[in-house]
């Protein structure tokens, strides 16, 4: 494939698929299985998903939907890090959040607050993906893959490439009939699908599912 020129104004993800798709044959044939990609709209403030993302690190569904709710209770329905860093660490564990969320909410509070990490979107649109990331891993309990999934869904840019998520890289492999990538190699594999590197990731996720059975999930439903 050669590579893709970054084209000038907004392009969805839909028409993003179709330029790769005129491209790629790998690409192509996806398209023609699945469809094309969609990204749900996000519905929650910035703020409010990264705390969800926070709360349901390491937890099965049914658990992390009911710690989320209670929080949500304790807070009054207000998401925001000033209701965030008003409640005691007593109703934090009522709630049913274990000590290092409860720091780690706190912390994302206090770095939202004092500027760290700026949410407003005026704020966020002047910054690149790595200044996103960078910032947001400063935070206790956020990492590189759980800011490169708030980038995709919250932000809905389209030049991400989490090369360390084992979904992707399993796909990756699958579609494009080569062993499973490490994250090195396929930092590479992806150089030529820039500026549109989302969209290669979202199929890679959906190799996954149709040829090795993953379980659908938020990612690709």
């Amino acid at each position: 494939m050669t590579e893709v020129p970054a084209r000038p104004g907004k392009v969805g993800i839909r028409a993003a698929a179709q330029i790769l798709a005129d491209r790629d044959p790998v690409l192509a044939r996806l398209v023609g299985e699945v469809g094309l990609p969609t990204l749900p709209r996000p519905t929650e403030t910035h703020f409010a998903t990264l705390v969800q993302s926070i709360v349901y690190q390491q937890l099965a569904g049914p658990a992390a939907r009911a710690i989320h709710g209670r929080l949500i209770l304790a807070l009054d329905g207000e998401v925001t890090p000033e209701r965030m860093m008003a409640l005691t660490p007593e109703t934090m564990r009522t709630a049913g959040l274990s000590a290092r969320k409860a720091v780690s909410l706190q912390d994302l509070a206090t770095k939202v607050l004092d500027g760290t990490v700026p949410l407003n979107s005026r704020a966020l649109a002047r910054e690149s993906n790595d200044e996103i990331v960078a910032r947001l891993s400063t935070v206790r309990g956020i990492g590189k893959w759980s800011a490169e999934m708030f980038l995709i869904f919250q932000l809905r840019r389209l030049d991400v490439w989490p090369t360390g998520d084992l979904g992707v890289r399993k796909g990756f492999g699958l579609a494009w009939q080569i062993p499973m990538p490490t994250p090195k190699q396929l930092d590479l594999l992806g150089e030529p699908y820039r500026p549109y590197r989302t969209v290669v990731a979202w199929y890679s996720w959906r190799a996954a599912q149709l040829y090795a059975g993953a379980a659908a999930s938020a990612v690709t439903s």
